[in-house]
């Protein structure tokens, strides 16, 4: 059976302690990036400002994110699927207060150099903090 592929695109957001914001969206368990799918026709630096906008309510300039690559792991919440990301860095540390909107029902901030939660998504915990630390 061939696995289905779901296209994505996220934003590593970081405060002035190092911490990375995850998300958690209604009625999943596992804590990622903010993102999300692109619209049709949408480039995936596109969706990632409308994603925050939209999950967060905030404003991203798109020539302040910095493409940190493209990464694929099994999808967080559903089987038999991988998930396909374009992850985008915002270069400074965020300072504005942050909201749960849209399907975002928490947010956590996570430090990167603790021992992580168990209850992470694949794709960051297995691709992105890596990528982040290299």
């Amino acid at each position: 059976m061939a696995r289905v592929e779901i296209v994505v695109s996220a934003v590593v957001l970081t405060d002035d302690r190092g911490r990375i914001l995850t998300v958690r969206k209604r009625g999943t368990q596992r804590f990622m990036l903010p993102g999300g799918k692109p619209e049709a026709g949408e480039s995936a630096l596109a969706a990632a400002v409308r994603e925050c906008a939209e999950e967060l309510r905030v404003e991203l300039a798109a020539d302040s994110l910095r493409e940190l690559g493209v990464y694929a792991a099994p999808a967080a919440n559903e089987a038999d699927t991988e998930v396909r990301a374009t992850v985008f860095e915002h270069p400074q540390p965020w300072q504005l207060p942050l909201a749960p909107a849209a399907e975002i029902v928490e947010l956590r901030w996570l430090d990167p150099g603790a021992t992580l939660p168990d209850d992470l998504a694949p794709l960051l915990c297995e691709q992105v903090l890596p990528a982040l630390r290299d």
